[in-house]
């Protein structure tokens, strides 16, 4: 049986573009694979597999990144304006039971109502305490929520120059162990390995510096908006005092009337 002759990763990389159907990406690699010029096409089209597969990774993890604070930062915009039209026309109203949009106000307010109902005929205070912590749990998952994406923008902030670093490391031990074969130190020899590898790491410090920019503005913002949810708790809070003072003096105000005629 012949023995089989391993596919180099730039021809299997080509091979698997054009089995995707993808031959507008395929074309251009193949040709900087016959290149000898040191563009980064090239450095990628020659480097190792595993070395490649590191610079893919980074550069899925940057283009989630970005994709991740597009979406949350859209979730977050729509959020906050759902929001402070609900925080107004609550506040218009003045009592529980306005029409609000479906969103985390709406939610709060249901949750006091729903209180309301369950506990007729008990305490004031009992009420209030129960349903501060039940906006308390509510403002708690809105804000996990919103936090899930932007964990992972923080993640890959902070190890892709790791993960750039061991391609590096990788390309350069494949470089020196290339230049042991050839029994030539000469530069021209030298340089084309080391610049593969040292892609890795120019890749992984690309990926990483706007993911950590990212993460920065995304934690900003979901603290603003926890700092607009704790205040619409608190109008809910406020809004169910009054309503519950309301009807705790109903029966006074009645009688006072009647006494009066």
């Amino acid at each position: 049986m012949p023995p089989v002759t391993p596919v180099p990763a730039d021809d299997a990389l080509i091979l698997l573009l054009d089995h995707l159907g993808l031959s507008g990406l395929a074309e251009p690699l193949r040709a900087a694979a016959s290149s000898e010029a040191l563009t980064p096409l090239a450095m990628f089209a020659h480097a190792d597999g595993l070395v490649q597969a590191v610079m893919l990774g980074l550069l899925a993890a940057s283009v989630l990144a970005w994709a991740i604070w597009g979406s949350k930062l859209v979730q977050l915009t729509l959020a906050q304006r759902r929001l402070g039209r609900d925080y107004r026309a609550l506040a218009a109203r003045g009592s529980l039971g306005a029409a609000l949009s479906k969103g985390m106000l709406a939610r709060m307010q249901a949750a006091a109502l729903a209180e309301i109902r369950a506990s007729e005929g008990l305490p004031a205070a009992g009420v209030k305490e129960r349903v501060a912590n039940e906006l308390s749990r509510i403002e708690a998952g809105a804000a996990r929520a919103l936090q899930s994406g932007v964990t992972a923008v923080g993640s890959i902030g902070s190890t892709a120059p790791f993960v750039g670093l061991f391609g590096t490391v990788w390309g350069i031990m494949n470089a020196f162990v290339g230049i042991a074969e050839s029994g030539s130190s000469s530069l021209a020899v030298v340089a084309p390995g080391i610049a593969e590898a040292l892609m890795a790491t120019a890749l992984g410090l690309v990926a990483a510096i706007p993911a950590v920019l990212l993460y920065n503005h995304l934690t900003r913002a979901v603290g603003g908006y926890r700092a607009c949810l704790a205040d619409a708790a608190a109008l809910v809070e406020r809004t169910l005092s009054r309503d519950l003072d309301r009807a705790r003096l109903a029966p006074t105000v009645t009688a006072l009337h009647l006494v009066a005629e």
